[in-house]
């Protein structure tokens, strides 16, 4: 196994890969799947390098699929002449609007069908779709529900799950009322067929149902916005100050129909009683709402967002989302903490059990957050390529899976 410049490659690739991963310089989206965990790679020889890890980590062969491996000699900032292992060189890049990626012909693996794959970046779904009826490209991997309109249109189960983040130690949303009556003020069902594509699931925890643990026991939040507007009144007179306003955070262009889909949630808040302001707001801004640090002297916020696991176990999700150190968790509670280390720790049919309670622990007894859906992808595939969309495509689109006709 070569890089493709030529050069070998051996354990200290891997171990100047994982430290890389791991640096601030960089802030590598891989790292929050190890937050928590204390990892030390040690080789021992060219072809062999041991990862001790604390606490114990069963399903750690796991996480290190998601380490992209480079050569020992890469800097640790970010880099625009990416060297890998894998059939593909990167033959030019220009930032925003496309990508060329050229076949090796000396790739120690087999050779893909694809030769060479040019990426065109567009930021309306309504073009890309355009574009694949006009033969000007092959894929458009996301086009919205409302375009899906043609023989050449997939749906897919696209492994993201729709959420509000609460933060939970902000009045009024540190009192448990208030947050199932967020809960109990969506009308979920009326987004699914208008606003969001059919086939759209109600959500009940972070990860889709495809998820080890999924717990079929827990029941999603009814619409009743009058039980809601009965909570608020109810710590109301308990002296909470539920009329604060709340800031209501969405990312522009998260999913097809996102805008309307935040503004139609902050009507159904607002009718059940709540004082909610929308602030749609690009990628990098967004970021600083939803990750930590969070802001000093900051007002109650909840943060639309989407999740995606489609990796098949909640270790990648649960800690940096509920755990009290977690990067963009909303809440702090001691005995989910434990929960999480233990599911973490645990194998077969006992870390199933535990992350199954974890489930039901965070949507019945914490409330900690306004789930949504489990959302579907549509994907427009031309009629010279074989490929057919999974749910990893809204992830990753492996080249190898493409074939022509």
């Amino acid at each position: 196994m070569t890089f493709s410049d030529g050069t070998a490659f051996d354990a200290e690739d891997v171990k100047h890969s994982f430290e890389r991963s791991q640096s601030p310089e960089i802030a590598c989206e891989v790292s929050r799947y190890f937050e928590g965990i204390a990892i030390t790679p040690t080789v021992v020889d060219a072809q062999t390098i041991e990862f001790k890890t604390e606490p114990a980590q069963p399903i750690l062969p796991l996480l290190m699929s998601l380490l992209t491996i480079v050569p020992s000699e890469t800097p640790i900032e970010f880099t625009r002449e990416p060297v890998g292992t894998g059939p593909y060189t990167l033959a030019s890049w220009e930032p925003g609007q496309q990508i060329v990626l050229e076949r090796r012909d000396d790739y120690w693996g087999d050779s893909p069908r694809v030769k060479t794959a040019n990426y065109v970046f567009r930021t309306d779904p309504a073009v890309a779709a355009a574009m694949i009826q006009a033969g000007e490209a092959d894929i458009a991997p996301t086009i919205s529900a409302t375009d899906a309109t043609t023989d050449m249109d997939v749906a897919y189960p696209n492994s993201e799950t729709t959420y509000l983040r609460i933060d939970t130690s902000i009045a009024p949303m540190d009192d448990k009322r208030v947050r199932e009556a967020l809960n109990l003020a969506i009308d979920r069902e009326a987004f699914i067929g208008t606003i969001l594509a059919e086939g759209t699931e109600v959500a009940v925890a972070i990860n889709p149902p495809t998820t080890l643990g999924w717990n079929p026991d827990i029941a999603a939040f009814p619409y009743d916005p009058e039980r809601a507007t009965a909570l608020l009144e109810e710590a109301r007179a308990d002296g909470v100050v539920v009329d604060t306003e709340i800031l209501l955070v969405g990312r522009t262009g998260n999913f097809p129909g996102a805008t309307e889909t935040y503004e139609a949630i902050q009507s159904m808040l607002a009718d059940a009683g709540f004082n909610v302001r929308l602030q749609m707001v690009e990628v990098a801004e967004h970021e600083q709402y939803y990750s930590k640090p969070y802001a000093e002297g900051r007002g109650p916020i909840l943060v639309g967002a989407q999740h995606d696991n489609s990796r098949g176990d909640p270790v990648f999700s649960m800690y940096f989302k509920y755990d009290s150190e977690g990067r963009q968790s909303g809440v702090a509670d001691p005995a989910l903490d434990d929960l999480i280390a233990r599911a973490t720790g645990a194998v077969g049919e006992e870390r199933a059990a535990l992350w199954s309670e974890a489930f039901a622990y965070v949507h019945d007894e914490l409330i900690a957050d306004v789930l949504l859906f489990h959302m579907v992808g549509h994907a427009r595939v031309g009629p010279r390529v074989d490929f057919t969309p999974s749910i990893a495509t809204n992830s990753q689109l492996q080249l190898a899976d493409i074939g022509f006709k």
